[in-house]
């Protein structure tokens, strides 16, 4: 297993819908905080990644409608960022903090099928994650770059393979449009989709301000990993 559990904090069951604090503990030893939001009982569960500079806070509103969808989600603070240690400058080393909680998530009960979701760098992060890791059934990723300030994910595209993949970008964000575009091209497997939106916006900026999107992701997440 990928990760090692520190502590899960108990609270009585309304505390559910604010999320529990999580700490886990990356594979190179790098403390990763994480905030769990379960549903009772089997079900879907979703590794929630956010963009550089920012936390796992900015996932709260999508991560709580996961919860009522029915979907577990677990967002955590990459290295650096939050309530995590380690250094915050991007790296590929980021891809260990998305695979504790992925091991953290194929480690709990009831846990059927795991997704990742990631936001720019945290993109990034998420498709180098799940590409070493089988158990992850879907991947979506909100404004992808294919090298993040040096942090390039090609061979991690490559070793993903045929699984599902969803690619959303904002019109008026052209680099991730543009790699958008690249990535669910002729040659790509049928299983990627993608989604444009006419919105402004970059990383869960786009599900913040397009309900349409955040509605498609949601709906993605359980054909894709139910």
């Amino acid at each position: 297993m990928m990760a090692v559990v520190i502590s899960l904090l108990l609270a009585p069951a309304a505390a559910y819908a604010a999320g529990l604090p999580v700490q886990l503990r990356a594979s190179d030893g790098v403390a990763i905080a994480g905030t769990l939001y379960a549903v009772d009982g089997e079900a879907p569960a979703v590794v929630l990644v956010h963009m550089f500079t920012r936390t796992k806070d900015d996932w709260r509103p999508f991560a709580e409608r996961l919860q009522a969808a029915g979907l577990t989600a677990l967002a955590i603070d990459l290295r650096g960022h939050g309530g995590s240690g380690g250094a915050s400058a991007p790296a590929a080393a980021m891809a260990l903090d998305v695979q504790a909680a992925i091991g953290f998530l194929g480690g709990r009960s009831g846990v059927r099928g795991i997704a990742v979701v990631g936001a720019s760098l945290g993109a990034s992060a998420a498709i180098m994650a799940a590409a070493e890791a089988p158990a992850v059934r879907g991947v979506a990723l909100l404004s992808p770059a294919s090298d993040y300030r040096g942090v390039r994910i090609d061979a991690a595209f490559r070793k993903y393979g045929a699984r599902p993949m969803f690619l959303i970008a904002s019109t008026e964000d052209p680099l991730a449009a543009r790699t958008v575009r690249g990535l669910v091209g002729e040659a790509a497997p049928a299983a990627r989709e993608q989604r444009l939106s006419l919105v402004a916006a970059h990383g869960t900026q786009i599900l913040d301000r397009d309900p349409d999107v955040a509605t498609a992701l949601v709906d993605w997440l359980r054909r894709t990993v139910s």
